[in-house]
């Protein structure tokens, strides 16, 4: 990607939900004024959900989701809702399209968007196929709400809609950094960029070029070098930079070098705390030290990629658990959307940094295990922690 795209992660998830034949797809072919989702007269034609990333005026980056109807049926049918309940997890705002009918599907999936504290624009499209004034009365007097009437076919409520998402959408869109307010105007800032196999040849990881980007807007003076040459960079510095960010895997090492006034972070840390929550995930690394031989750890990674040798989830984590716990240790590992209803069974889940997710989806996880009792914790303060520096390692807010 290039420093001026907008990652899938740092979009604003925007879903459609809806029964079957309800005008879903062509209601978001016509928001996007893109071909996005297969149109059809018959019902069932969405089966998995339909990802789109775009510009939406005047709210920015946004990813639209199209959904298979939450009225589908059968066995296949209730494998698609189970895949629409699973959207809810990564949506930040949600478009509710009402049918005629009793309306019980649609208080049903009201009250989980409720839940689940996502924002619902109640919509009833195909407004051009005669007269759906007495479905918005039904539906204004059974929920309270004043749903738009809309049209994906003439365009009508379009605008409606969208100036909705613009008025809907969360704080943290508007104000939230993956720096904070760590860097200002004119500090020097030493990046220290992994060189492995997850950074391959002429390419630079997400999180690196998303910091970067950061770093750039705020006026950083931004100095990057390899793991090798830290060192050198210090000495050719008249004064000390005012922050290292470095490769998690190499804490231990930039630890030892960095001056006493330069603040240190890392790479991981700052994508968990932008993703997640610092203060929960810092709090969760601390139950390494209770950990046992007969423990049973969760390691969760975002992305899904095939192994790869000293793969830091697959390998690197494992194997430093297993130094202080013993060979014993079990641990298993999921990627992808593949993570457990429940938590209960796991003394710990250390995840990644998240940057292929979205900060709802995230955040729905570290809850989750919340309520479960389980500690959770992240890949980069998991090693600070293991190397003894986690209280040294600088946190955004």
């Amino acid at each position: 990607m290039s420093l001026n795209d907008t990652p899938r992660g740092d979009r604003l998830h925007i879903a459609i939900f809806g029964r079957r034949n309800s005008g879903k797809s062509s209601l978001i072919n016509a928001l996007t004024g893109h071909k996005v989702a297969l149109v059809s007269d018959r019902a069932g034609t969405t089966t998995d959900p339909v990802y789109k990333s775009m510009e939406l005026y005047p709210v920015g980056p946004v990813v639209f989701i199209d959904t298979a109807g939450f009225d589908d049926v059968g066995s296949l049918g209730e494998m698609r809702v189970e895949m629409t309940e699973e959207v809810i997890k990564k949506t930040d705002i949600a478009i509710l399209l009402f049918e005629e009918g009793t309306l019980d599907h649609e208080k049903q999936w009201l009250d989980k968007l409720e839940a689940s504290g996502v924002p619902v624009i109640p919509v009833i499209n195909k407004f051009d196929r005669g007269d759906r004034l007495a479905l918005q009365q039904k539906v204004s007097m059974v929920f309270n709400i004043a749903p738009i009437l809309a049209s994906a076919l003439r365009g009508d409520g379009l605008e409606e809609i969208r100036k909705a998402i613009a008025d809907n959408m969360p704080e943290e869109f508007h104000v939230r950094k993956i720096l904070g307010s760590m860097v200002g105007k004119g500090d020097k800032v030493l990046l220290v960029m992994p060189q492995d196999i997850q950074a391959p040849k002429g390419r630079l990881i997400l999180p690196q070029v998303q910091t970067i980007r950061e770093l750039l807007d705020s006026k950083a003076v931004v100095i990057a070098v390899t793991g090798d040459n830290v060192k050198e960079a210090l000495d050719g510095l008249k004064e000390p930079p005012a922050l290292m960010i470095t490769d998690s895997q190499i804490f231990s090492t930039v630890y030892e070098l960095k001056p006493e006034q330069t603040k240190l972070t890392s790479f991981s840390v700052l994508l968990a705390a932008y993703k997640g929550d610092g203060e929960i995930l810092r709090e969760g690394a601390k139950a390494i030290d209770g950990l046992t031989e007969d423990s049973r750890v969760l390691i969760a990674e975002a992305c899904t990629h095939a192994p790869l040798e000293e793969d830091i989830g697959r390998v690197k984590i494992p194997r430093m658990l297993r130094k202080i716990h013993g060979e014993n240790l079990k641990i298993d590992i999921v990627s992808g959307s593949d993570f457990p209803k429940s938590t209960k069974r796991y003394d710990l889940i250390i995840h990644c940094g998240a940057c292929m997710f979205n900060r709802k989806y995230m955040m729905d996880r570290i809850n989750r295990a919340r309520a479960d009792g389980t500690p959770i914790t992240n890949y980069g303060m998991a090693i600070a922690h293991i190397s003894g520096i986690l209280d040294k390692v600088e946190i955004p807010r």
